[in-house]
């Protein structure tokens, strides 16, 4: 449909048909810059809420969703391609915020008890997004010729709901504290957040976060990587981000629907679409999980599980041709792959990022784990039709190779941080360098020190 928006559009001002190779890279390109875009507004996650506030910040940004809902909305109309592409420039630099935004705000305003549970809401409202997406893509609702750019004018819709909202909800805490030295208002802020009066630990817990903070120099992106106290909390933020985008999820719904037509279903669309309610239903089981098995054992099981899961896939699309009734075990294999990356690697490497940096580093720490998740999201939608031309059912293994290599760093890298608190968190990573265990060497007992430190009786 859309490049036949790009050749109706060529039509209409020069009165010729769009050569396939610019009408490829046309639809190439305005695929690609969403994640340019992402990439792009990831990174100045940091300068945003430093200089507005995390609130603030996300209200502000909605300007940018409307205005991208716009030139998208109306770009048919208009008969111009560049409204579409700018459009589509323009809501990737506010998604790329709104994954670094969002996870932090959430973060810093949840008591220690939940903040995992209130973490994963926040993938609970990417992947309804992604389902309410697919539904009204359907042809039968906004997905046709004529309705495409209501569909894309969509997003204006829950901009204007935020808009609308935000200005109700309160400013973080630790913000208005640690930052901005309020501690009236943050101490308001934390009575209506957790319904009580007495919140002296919480009081207690950030101004001896603060007073860390003002003996430190103001932690800038370099500084991440050339201090050992920080260096490897954010070699672990990227890792994290890595084995999201490096998973294969892409792949398993670029090739759900053909797995689901080999199987016989008559509208492949509608099982693909029934893919991303286990995508959901899945996302609210690790809701419930996370605080009780914990991020670091999740992530494992989710891992794990999905490298059995591809190998099952590899074997299932291979063998389709001698083997009919083996189509079905794809089914079952897509599936179990999508519930099992909504347990694991879809929630927790976006709220464990600040959960592993205290309030200095964290806007840094954000925006460096945000843009590589957004760069590697960019290279594997580069990448994979490549790859999957070459080694067609096999490319599966690639992701295996991922999958397990990101197990065993998890496994012997990732530190538990289900009830602790950011303080007793980051000082954990400190407590390593003090005692020369260099987060560079490798050193398997310095990770298995890490990983069993107990949270603290206060958290």
């Amino acid at each position: 449909i859309i490049k036949g928006f790009f050749n109706s559009t060529s039509i209409e001002r020069t009165g010729h048909v769009i050569s396939e190779g610019l009408l490829t890279a046309l639809w190439s390109l305005s695929v690609a810059i969403f994640s340019i875009g992402g990439m792009i507004g990831s990174f100045c996650v940091g300068f945003l809420v430093n200089r507005f506030g995390r609130r603030n910040s996300m209200l502000l940004v909605n300007v940018l969703a409307i205005v991208a809902g716009l030139l998208m909305g109306f770009s048919k109309l208009a008969l111009a391609v560049e409204m579409l592409i700018l459009g589509r420039f323009i809501i990737g630099v506010f998604c790329g915020l709104c994954t670094g935004l969002v996870p932090m705000y959430i973060s810093e305003v949840s008591p220690t008890s939940l903040r995992g549970a209130f973490g994963t809401l926040n993938q609970l409202g990417i992947v309804v997004g992604i389902l309410v997406a697919q539904i009204f893509g359907l042809d039968v609702i906004l997905g046709t010729e004529r309705l495409w750019p209501v569909l894309l004018g969509l997003t204006i819709i829950p901009a204007l709901l935020q808009l609308a909202t935000l200005p109700f909800c309160p400013e973080s805490p630790r913000f208005l504290l640690i930052n901005k030295m309020e501690e009236e208002k943050a101490t308001k802020v934390l009575q209506s957040l957790r319904g009580i009066q007495d919140v002296s630990s919480d009081i207690k817990e950030m101004k001896e976060e603060s007073a860390k903070m003002s003996q430190e120099k103001k932690v800038t992106i370099p500084e991440l990587f050339r201090s050992p106290s920080y260096r490897q909390a954010i070699l672990i933020a990227i890792a994290l981000q890595l084995s999201q985008q490096l998973s294969g999820i892409n792949a398993v719904f670029y090739y759900s629907t053909g797995i689901f037509k080999d199987a016989g279903v008559k509208q492949p669309v509608y099982a693909t679409i029934g893919a991303g309610v286990v995508n959901t239903v899945f996302t609210v089981v690790s809701l419930f999980l996370v605080e009780r098995a914990g991020r670091r054992t999740l992530h494992l099981v989710g891992l794990g599980g999905m490298a059995v899961c591809a190998i099952i896939m590899t074997l299932a699309l291979a063998l389709k041709n001698i083997l009919p009734w083996i189509s079905y075990i794809s089914i079952f294999g897509t599936f179990a792959f999508v519930a099992l990356f909504e347990i694991g690697p879809g929630p927790i490497p976006w709220f464990i990022v600040s959960e592993l940096f205290s309030q200095g580093p964290r806007p840094a720490a954000v925006a460096v784990a945000g843009f590589c998740n957004w760069a590697s999201n960019f290279l594997v939608g580069m990448l994979f039709p490549y790859a999957e031309k070459s080694l067609g059912p096999y490319v599966f293994l690639i992701f295996v190779a991922f999958l397990l290599f990101f197990f065993f760093f998890t496994f012997f890298k990732v530190p538990e941080t289900k009830g602790r608190t950011f303080e007793d968190i980051s000082s954990g990573f400190e407590r390593q360098t003090v005692n020369g265990f260099a987060p560079t060497t490798g050193n398997k007992s310095s990770a298995v020190e890490l990983t069993s430190i107990q949270p603290k009786e206060d958290a």
